[in-house]
């Protein structure tokens, strides 16, 4: 009787009943699920730095770590060095869209990561570049050309930068392990811990070259879509050729940034001891 009594007041007579809106039930959670989303995209500042936040820089991180232990994926509770803060910040002008205003893309890159999803869950879809940069109002159309030539070029003038943090994280790292090879450890913990922050190191070096290849594409898919919608010869060669640029340099990201020839020297660049599991000794006693 009591569920009967509920169910009879919880519903409005017939006399009673208001129509919905034709589709407001639907775009109401909608609208809230997009405005939650496009909050998870990291705030940006001057020439679209990354913004200090505190939801971005404490609370997802730190649900993004119990995301991934239930992921069975390493996470490491060590403080992070200078060069792996320059690593992180450095890599992600090269892991997030190349066109700021993409939210979807913004919000995927965000949540991967903070490791709230995993690192391949946070792969920017290639078309929704010519999405919004045709969607943008340009004043002239060759202007949309320019623009991809300008990104295209800036990435790979990002790409040295990162890589040289990039190798010294590494070289870092070798020492971290031959650390742990050399001396007893005093916890279980401090030993997960220093292998979990390689794990994590190589993974955000190795993410920086696939999204670098991402956006080649996404590139290459805007210019075909220009060819097409605002077709002109002067640009063309312009774009082309910058891309090309990214190429080479994201063909040293991919190979972690370790290449026996990296940023186009002619002569192979002499690799540190570190490398070739040499300079096991330990360093004098500094009294």
């Amino acid at each position: 009787m009591g569920n009967a009594n509920v169910d009879h007041m919880s519903r409005p007579s017939n006399g009673q009943r208001r129509r919905m809106p034709s589709g407001g039930g639907v775009l109401v959670p909608v609208a809230l699920l997009a405005f939650v989303l496009s909050a998870c995209v990291r705030p940006t500042g001057d020439f679209d730095r990354a913004r200090p936040s505190v939801i971005h820089d404490d609370l997802m991180p730190t649900v993004g770590d119990g995301a991934a232990r239930l992921r069975g994926d390493p996470v490491s509770n060590f403080n992070y060095t200078d060069d792996e803060k320059l690593l992180r910040d450095r890599g992600w002008t090269l892991i997030r869209p190349p066109w700021t205003k993409d939210w979807i893309g913004g919000t995927k890159v965000e949540l991967a990561r903070t490791r709230v999803l995993p690192e391949t869950d946070g792969r920017v879809p290639p078309d929704l570049y010519y999405h919004y940069l045709r969607s943008d109002k340009f004043k002239s159309s060759n202007a949309r050309y320019d623009k991809i030539a300008a990104d295209a070029s800036g990435d790979a003038k990002l790409v040295h930068p990162f890589c040289e943090v990039a190798l010294r994280v590494k070289k870092a790292d070798d020492e971290r392990l031959r650390a742990l090879r050399s001396r007893p450890v005093t916890s279980e913990e401090a030993f997960a811990g220093a292998k979990a922050r390689v794990w994590e190191n190589r993974v955000m070096i190795k993410w920086v070259g696939q999204a670098l290849r991402f956006r080649i594409i996404a590139y290459k898919k805007a210019l075909d879509g220009l060819e097409i919608e605002t077709p002109t010869e002067n640009r063309v060669w312009k774009v082309n050729t910058a891309i090309r640029e990214l190429e080479g340099q994201v063909r040293i990201a991919e190979a972690g940034c370790d290449s026996e020839n990296r940023y186009g020297q002619d002569d192979p660049v002499r690799r540190s001891r570190i490398f070739t599991g040499w300079g096991t000794e330990r360093a004098p006693v500094q009294k």
